[in-house]
C-alpha cells in the first residue's frame, strides 16, 4: 500500500528475505538471542495438545495478573498487527489520526477498513517529540507508539495522557516497552485514562515473530467490541503457551536484564555512529528503544553497499515524515556493532 510515496506495507523483514540468510540482520527489531531454550521447551511441550481447540483462558488470566488488571480488560491477539486490524474494523470512528513517523501498519489497517486517515508529522528539529497540542481536537482515534518505531523516542506518559479525553480512543503501541529499563513511561495497567487502549507484543523481546502473540489492554466495552471482530480461536495453542511463559516472574526478570543490556549496547552503537559526524552521519537522540534512527547523505547507496558487505539495515523512506536520507538500525551485541561500524566506514568511503 502506497500513500504519497510511502510504502506502508514495507517492513524490516523485506530486507532479509531470499538471500538474507547470508546477511547480518540489523533490519528487524527482534532480539537476536531469542527465543531462549527454556521458552522453546515450553512451546514444544504444548504440541501434544494440538488436537484440541486452543483455550486462552489461562493465558489471558496470567497476562491480566501481570498488569494488575481484571481479565475483562485483556484480549490476546495474533501479534500486535492483528490488534490494529481489529481496531480499524470494530471501532466506529470518524476522524482517526496517526502520529508519524511510526510503525505504518496502524494507518494501513485503517485505510484498508475504509477510513480516511489524518497524519500528525513530528519534526526532526523537535527531536521527533510529541506536542499534544499538535493533535486535532476533533480526532476521535489517535494512534501513537511509545517508544516509537523508528525514531526510538520515548514520550513522557504525562504527554500521552494529555491526548485522552471523553469520546476519543487513544491507542498507545507499547510493542517495545519491555526493552526500556523499568518500563518507565508505560501506560499498561492504567485504568484512570479515558479511552486508553494499550497494545503489547511478545514477539520482539522473545524472538517469536513467527509465532504471533500479543495482547490488548483496554476497558471491558472496547475489549468486547474487538473480540467480536476476531475469528474463532485466533491465537494458537503454542502461542498461548508462550504468552503464559513470557509473563511469569522468571521471564519478566530476564526481560529486565535484557533491557539493561540493550541500553548498554545501544549506547555503544550511538557512540560509534557519532564518530562519523564529520561525514554527515546524524543519530536521532536520545534513543530509548532497541533500535536507532540515523540520517546520512546518500543513504540508499550506503544501504546497498552495506548489503554487499554483509549487513542488512532498514530503509527509512517508507515511514511518513521521513525520506531517503534515513536508515533504522537494530541494536545488536558489541561484537556485531563493531563489525557493522567497520562496514559502515567502508560504505561511506565507497560512496
Amino acid at each position: 500500500m502506497r500513500t504519497e510515496g510511502h510504502d506502508l506495507r514495507h517492513h524490516g523483514d523485506a530486507e532479509v528475505r531470499d538471500d538474507g540468510s547470508a546477511l547480518v540482520d540489523l533490519a528487524v527489531n527482534v532480539r537476536a538471542d531469542t527465543p531462549p531454550p527454556w521458552l522453546r521447551e515450553r512451546i514444544a511441550a504444548s504440541l501434544g495438545s494440538l488436537a484440541a481447540y486452543p483455550d486462552g483462558r489461562a493465558a489471558r488470566a496470567v497476562v491480566a495478573a501481570r498488569h494488575g488488571l481484571p481479565v475483562e480488560r485483556v484480549l490476546l491477539t495474533a501479534g500486535a498487527a492483528e490488534a490494529f486490524v481489529l481496531l480499524a474494523r470494530a471501532l466506529k470512528v470518524r476522524q482517526p489520526v496517526v502520529v508519524h513517523p511510526q510503525f505504518t501498519e496502524p494507518e494501513a489497517a485503517l485505510r484498508d477498513a475504509g477510513h480516511t486517515v489524518d497524519r500528525v508529522l513530528l519534526r526532526e528539529e523537535d527531536g521527533f517529540r510529541l506536542d499534544p497540542a499538535a493533535v486535532p481536537e476533533e480526532a476521535d482515534l489517535v494512534v501513537v507508539g511509545n517508544p516509537t518505531n523508528p525514531t526510538s523516542v520515548l514520550h513522557p506518559a504525562a504527554s500521552l495522557v494529555q491526548l485522552a479525553r471523553p469520546g476519543r480512543t487513544l491507542v498507545v503501541d507499547e510493542a517495545f516497552m519491555d526493552a526500556v529499563p523499568g518500563e518507565r513511561e508505560a501506560l499498561a495497567g492504567r485504568t484512570d485514562v479515558p479511552g486508553l487502549v494499550v497494545l503489547r507484543s511478545l514477539t520482539k523481546t522473545w524472538g517469536l515473530a513467527g509465532l504471533r502473540i500479543g495482547y490488548v489492554l483496554a476497558d471491558p466495552e472496547t475489549i468486547t467490541e474487538l473480540e467480536r471482530a476476531q475469528p474463532l480461536w485466533p491465537v494458537s495453542t503454542p502461542a498461548l503457551a508462550a504468552a503464559e511463559a513470557c509473563v511469569e516472574p522468571r521471564a519478566l526478570a530476564e526481560a529486565g536484564h535484557a533491557a539493561h543490556r540493550i541500553a548498554a549496547d545501544r549506547a555503544h552503537l550511538v557512540a560509534g555512529l557519532r564518530e562519523f559526524a564529520a561525514r554527515g552521519v546524524r543519530v536521532a537522540e536520545p534513543a530509548e528503544g532497541p533500535f536507532v534512527l540515523v540520517r546520512l547523505p546518500e543513504a540508499a547507496a550506503v544501504r546497498r553497499r552495506l548489503r554487499e558487505l554483509g549487513f542488512a539495515v532498514r530503509r527509512g523512506d517508507t515511514f511518513p515524515g521521513l525520506d531517503e536520507r534515513w536508515l533504522r538500525l537494530a541494536v545488536r551485541d558489541r561484537g556485531t556493532v563493531d563489525a557493522f561500524l567497520t562496514a559502515l566506514d567502508r560504505a561511506l568511503t565507497a560512496r
